[in-house]
This record gives structure tokens, sequence and C-alpha cells, in this order.
């Protein structure tokens, strides 16, 4: 990004209005971020946090519908459905979101059965292995899961779960779920976890918001990768160091006015 300190300025100035503009509680009927805001428990807010991110792809209202059955096939209790594997009644073909089928669903409530067992949260396992000691924190979060997931599937990766070409993977669906959990402004995000702080979290890039970013002259690459994740993190992070990925809603909202603040559910 080649900017002069005002043209910087006034791009931060921008980019501040608009992520005030779309971050507030109107925002949350629309989002799948209202699923893990349900619960308490932490357990379960992880969990669906993670499912409801997983399949965050596509139609809004689609994901929305999807995260409502999803929750239904867990009797709305997430951790007892899972310590219980009760998932293992449901036929490996049935349908959940798009690609995501029961068979992928399952491959995430064992790996999940497997952390919670253990390390009772997926909080306390990412403290155990370390991560916000890295310079990538869910990336090596992700490597951790991918771990303990294959060892509780008979030793099966299954990459519509969680991606497997780390060095490649924007990570978009881990980096929107890590975003709900840690940021901690008290608006959309929920702020249970203190394992990573917010300065070290990624923006959660898809086309859109790369499309966004590269309008506004953040970043030059085409790719929506890992390395353009992380050079559009490191610029957002001059302008926010404690919270660099607020932008998110900015890059998120930019060119659709105020339509997405109208409920997805009907």
């Amino acid at each position: 990004m080649n900017l002069n300190s005002e043209e910087f300025d006034n791009l931060r100035d921008f980019l501040d209005a608009e992520a005030a503009r779309i971050n507030n509680v109107g925002f949350i009927a629309n989002d799948p971020v209202q699923f893990p805001r349900r619960f308490a428990r932490l357990q379960d807010v992880e969990l669906v946090a993670f499912l409801s991110a997983t399949i965050a792809w596509g139609n809004r209202k689609m994901i929305c519908n999807n995260c409502e059955k999803m929750l239904a096939l867990m009797d709305n209790n997430p951790l007892d459905y899972v310590m219980d594997c009760a998932y293992e009644q449901l036929p490996d073909e049935m349908n959940i979101h798009r690609t995501f089928f029961a068979r992928n669903f399952k491959y995430m409530l064992r790996g999940f059965r497997a952390i919670f067992g253990k390390f009772g949260s997926l909080h306390d396992f990412a403290r155990h292995y370390g991560v916000a000691e890295s310079e990538a924190p869910s990336w090596k979060l992700v490597e951790m899961m991918q771990q303990h997931f294959c060892e509780a599937n008979g030793g099966n990766t299954d990459s519509q779960c969680l991606p497997t070409k780390l060095a490649n993977t924007a990570l978009k669906r881990v980096n929107m779920a890590l975003r709900w959990l840690v940021r901690d402004d008290g608006i959309v995000d929920m702020g249970v976890w203190n394992v990573i702080r917010p300065s070290q979290l990624f923006i959660p890039l898809d086309v859109h918001v790369g499309d966004t970013a590269r309008a506004l002259g953040l970043v030059a690459r085409k790719a929506n990768d890992r390395r353009t994740v992380e050079e559009l993190t490191g610029i957002l992070r001059q302008m926010r160091p404690e919270d660099p990925v607020i932008y998110d809603f900015a890059l998120f909202g930019i060119g659709i006015g105020d339509k997405y603040l109208a409920p997805c559910v009907e």
C-alpha cells in the first residue's frame, strides 16, 4: 500500500466509520454469530461457533436456516449431544449445508469430543499447545486440531471440516469463528476467550472482502490466500494495532448499504 500520511489517515477514518455502521446489535440477527450467542456454557459456544462458521458460505438465509437445523439435530444441547455420541445415529448422506453432509458433521463432532474429553474446552486446548505463542495462532490452532480430529477418526482427514493445506489456505471460516470468540467490545463478538488477544487475530478473507480490500488499495495480490490474509492484516494492524479485525465489519459492509441489517430468518 503506497499512501501518504494524509491518505492513510483518511482511509482509516473511512474504515472506522464503516466498521461502526455494521458493528452494532442490529447485525446479529442476520449473521451466523447469532447461534453461538444463544449459549452460556463455554463448550457450547465453542462448538456452535465452529460448526456455524464451517457452513457459513453461500446464501445467507440458507446459512442461517441450516444452522438452525444443525442445532435442532443436537436438541439445542450441543455439548451433551457430542459427549453422548448421539451423532453416530445420523445417516452419512444426510445433507446439512450444500456440500457439507452428516459424515462431515460426525467427523467434526468426534474430533471435538476427543478434545473436550481430554482438555475440557477448546480454549484450554489452545492454551495447552501454546497457540498464542505462534505468529499465526489460528493456523497453529488448526494444525493441532487436525491432529486430534484425525486420531479421533481412524487416521482420516476431512478438508470439508478443517483445511488441510495450511501453507496456503486463507482459513476464512476459522478466522471468523475466532473473531467471534476473541474480540470483546461487547457489541457483536462474544469475547469468551482470553488465550488469544484481539491483536493476534487475522482477517477472515473471502471473495467480497478481498475485492473490497483491493478496490481500496489495501492489497494488490489477486489470490485470496494465506499470504494475502497476512499482508492485509498487517496493514490493518497499522491502523488499529490492538484490534485490527474490527475492520472485517468495514470490508464486509462496504458496498452492501444497510441491507444486511434486515433479519435473515423469517
